[in-house]
């Protein structure tokens, strides 16, 4: 075993290019997701790792070894799909247990039980797939790919079938799995909240390439783009134009005549125009003219909508430039709710504050499919 390497990878399909020279490390043992909308690229890049897809140009490594060229039954890989693809005609054992006898394996019961044990169905072994849940059947395909021992295992928006609240389980409980079996799990998803639950580390695609790859909190906190800032849950993006830095390298942004700040280590660029980022969560409304003057503050705002969710009010504010924010404020008993053509500011702490380069597109990732 050892780290899956991508080197230099491109893939063509004709005239159009679909992964561009992409550089990739998966951490062996880890829990690695590709992220990204449909046409992204992270598909075809997972079905180049397996084989299914020969890559243009570039290698693929695994361990050291170089597995670009060869087959997929000649890699130490195996796919779990969207759709299963389990043997209807054999039960559940049978499922399990056929790759072992594929390859002239006779005695396997006791593998096939520790396998069905793993993912919880141990005593479903003699039913058939058209007699299980849709998240059972998943469970059986994932422990038929297991049980074959392969270093990486691929996942190809293997949840995507299954209802939502069927598919919040099966998150947690392929994580356990992945943690308990220590194999190297690579998934693809186009469910940023999927891929921040499940994965040690995200590579969010965008156009076959990578935008920014790192642990889920720190792309959430701190995106390196508006895509990532967009893609990867909600974000406030607000132009405006840096003003200076100060003693304590706090950078000073000027904002429609109000200043905001942000710590110089959560700024992309130090100079010029950029787009102000806040996370709807972060923010919180305050009746007009009664915020507090250390925290970041946008006045002179207007509720337009609220939407009460249970766990919390979604709230869109316009503020006096036209351009409409989102909050998202906790349904905290002691607080009170406010009311579409309520006055309100906007204030948020400075460290929750990051700047991008006004450069950049600021729908970028708003209306890719999620």
């Amino acid at each position: 075993m050892g780290d899956l390497r991508l080197t230099g990878v491109t893939k063509k399909f004709g005239a159009f290019t679909a992964v561009h020279n992409l550089d990739l490390v998966v951490p062996e043992g880890s829990f690695f997701a590709l992220l990204g909308p449909s046409g992204c690229g992270k598909t075809t890049t997972l079905r180049m790792v397996g084989g299914l897809e020969e890559p243009t140009s570039g290698t693929v490594e695994l361990g050291g070894q170089d597995i670009t060229r060869l087959k997929p039954y000649q890699r130490p890989v195996n796919t779990v799909f969207q759709s299963y693809a389990l043997f209807p005609h054999l039960n559940v054992r049978d499922n399990v247990a056929f790759g072992l006898r594929r390859r002239g394996r006779s005695k396997v019961d006791a593998e096939v039980t520790a396998m069905l044990d793993l993912v919880e169905l141990g005593d479903l072994g003699r039913r058939k797939p058209g007699q299980l849940s849709g998240g059972q059947q998943q469970r059986v395909a994932l422990a038929r790919a297991l049980i074959n021992q392969p270093e990486v295992l691929l996942l190809d928006e293997p949840l995507g079938a299954l209802d939502l609240k069927l598919r919040r389980t099966m998150q947690i409980e392929l994580k356990r799995i992945q943690t308990e079996v220590g194999l190297t799990f690579m998934h693809v998803t186009h469910d940023q909240e999927e891929a921040m639950i499940m994965a040690d580390t995200v590579a969010v695609m965008n156009g076959g390439r990578i935008e920014q790859l790192g642990p889920p909190e720190e792309l959430y906190d701190f995106p390196a783009t508006t895509f990532v800032a967009n893609f990867l849950g909600q974000s406030n993006l607000v132009e405006g134009s840096i003003v200076g830095t100060d003693a304590e390298q706090v950078v000073v942004v000027d904002v429609q005549g109000a200043k905001v700040a942000a710590p110089r280590d959560r700024a992309r660029v130090t100079e010029g125009d950029v787009w102000v980022g806040v996370r709807p969560e972060k923010v919180h409304m305050v009746p007009a003219m009664a915020a507090d003057p250390a925290l970041n503050r946008l006045p002179g705002g207007v509720v337009s909508d609220a939407s009460y969710t249970g766990v919390s009010t979604q709230y869109l504010v316009r503020a006096p430039w036209g351009q409409e924010l989102s909050v998202f404020e906790q349904n905290h008993t002691s607080q009170g709710r406010f009311s579409p053509g309520d006055p309100v500011d906007l204030t948020w702490a400075l460290e929750h504050t990051f700047l991008l380069d006004a450069a950049q597109d600021a729908r970028a990732g708003v209306e890719s499919e999620r």
